[in-house]
């Protein structure tokens, strides 16, 4: 029985990298990342974004981790333990995993269904223009999709830090990598004529990937390419949902906590990098310019089954790798959101895990039956104050993603940068004798400038700054 009084902790830091990997490469890895690269200017989207992971990214991701091996506690509980006064930061950290486990369940499972699709030979179905809408609207196979799912995520985390989260990352990730590197490759071998005589290349969907595109660049466009990169990190990194407090509670005292987190966040980038030169040249070379218009489900479930379509026989082995691999990241991503529930529920109410994992999944599962009839019986539109139209999950979506998050982030700025002091999380990273790299960047970004960068995200999202 795994309890507060007798936690577990990751094997090694192998093992703490790979989970942690895991939880970062998930769907805004590859269906937002490619979008907003071919949307701002590729090379220059690129470069915001590297140098925002290597400052903000680093910082936040940093804090978190640290937070989490200091306290040897989950979100809800950690923040409290830091400062008495902190605990509503904790409930909100875990507020966020509660209302995405639901929703990301189910897009979990339009992921399953698309990889059964592929690998029983009938990828060309889902190329069909109504095959996706016809597909999420109805009335029962979703919801069975989004149970298996959510059944395999929660049999893993049932399992423990060790044998479930720890043991399927060593396994998951190389696989997932190795697809990664695989489709990426093809992307650029690719050549296609269309009908009108036109041939393009995936060599050349790549050079509009990694080029900047300076036409049309003025000072409010690139303000907003700004705005996206610190979106994106937030996706990215997993960062502001409680789940790397979560994983940091289980890092070893002795472990070297900053080759980890460099580790990590090398990881990360590669493959949203990644993502995006498996994506875009494939895309580029069969719909053009006008096909990298699409972006979330749009993308993955609409305009590559097209692509994969256009490319013959071999569309369907690429898309049965392309929705396996896909799968492999959705199930590591739901996993490390589960257990930053699980393990809150453990440390905060001193419960057995299996308990845990059986009232977070009951949770998930009935929010996830909501989200489900949110394309049919219970359909409904509202707008949000950033102005998109949206239903249940998009809803669930903006209020975890846009405001709990950015919230979440610059609380814990507050919290550490100017009533614990920086020195409180360099000191735990410290603590084993490995020098903390960054040293001053840390202290300025979690004082001053995230602070500031998470003010402008925060009202941005919520619809005061309209850029």
């Amino acid at each position: 029985m795994e309890n507060k009084k007798k936690r577990n902790s990751f094997g090694g830091s192998v093992g703490f990298v790979l989970a942690a990997a895991g939880s970062a490469v998930g769907l805004g890895n590859i269906w937002r990342f490619p979008y907003l690269a071919a949307k701002d200017g590729g090379g220059i989207f690129l470069l915001v974004y590297v140098i925002l992971a290597l400052t903000f990214g680093f910082t936040l991701l940093t804090t978190e981790i640290a937070i989490g091996r200091k306290t040897k506690q989950s979100p809800l509980t950690a923040y409290s333990r830091l400062n008495g006064k902190a605990g509503f930061m904790g409930i909100l950290a875990c507020l966020v995993p509660i209302i995405i486990m639901p929703y990301y369940s189910v897009i979990g499972g339009w992921v399953l269904k698309y990889f059964l699709l592929y690998l029983t030979g009938h990828g060309n179905d889902a190329a069909q223009d109504s095959y996706f809408t016809g597909f999420i609207t109805a009335d029962v196979e979703p919801i069975i999709m989004m149970l298996i799912f959510l059944f395999v995520v929660a049999f893993i985390i049932f399992m423990g830090v060790n044998h479930g989260i720890e043991s399927s990352s060593k396994i998951i990730m190389p696989i997932l990598l190795l697809s990664v590197i695989g489709i990426a490759i093809f992307s650029l071998t690719i050549t296609h004529t269309d009908a009108s005589g036109v041939t393009r290349t995936g060599l050349e969907g790549f050079k509009t990937y990694v080029i900047p595109n300076l036409e049309g660049m003025t000072l409010g466009k690139l303000v907003s390419v700004f705005i996206d990169a610190l979106g994106q990190l937030f996706f990215s990194l997993s960062i502001a949902m409680g789940i790397m407090v979560a994983y940091g509670s289980y890092v070893k005292d002795d472990a070297n906590l900053s080759k980890s987190i460099n580790q990590i966040e090398i990881f990360d980038t590669a493959v949203a990098f990644l993502a995006g030169m498996m994506i875009i040249p494939a895309v580029f070379t069969f719909m053009g310019a006008e096909g990298m218009q699409a972006s979330g489900p749009s993308l993955m479930f609409i305009s590559l089954p097209k692509v994969f379509d256009a490319m013959g026989s071999v569309g369907n082995v690429v898309g049965c790798v392309f929705f396996g691999m896909v799968l492999f990241a959705a199930i590591t991503s739901a996993m490390s959101v589960m257990e930053a529930v699980v393990a809150s529920l453990m440390d905060k109410f001193d419960m057995p895990r299996v308990r845990a994992g059986i009232i977070e999944t009951a949770i998930a599962l009935v929010g996830g039956i909501v989200v489900c009839l949110g394309y049919n019986k219970l359909y409904f539109e509202v707008k949000l104050p950033n102005g998109a139209i949206a239903q249940i999950l998009d809803i669930m979506d903006y209020i975890s993603n846009n405001c709990l998050m950015p919230v979440v982030a610059l609380s814990t700025c507050i919290l550490i940068g100017w009533i614990l002091k920086p020195k409180t999380i360099i000191d735990e990273v410290e603590k084993t004798g490995h020098r903390m790299g960054r040293k001053t960047l840390y202290t300025i970004m979690i004082k001053f400038v995230a602070p500031v960068l998470l003010g402008v995200l925060l009202l941005t999202t919520l619809g005061v700054i309209k850029l």
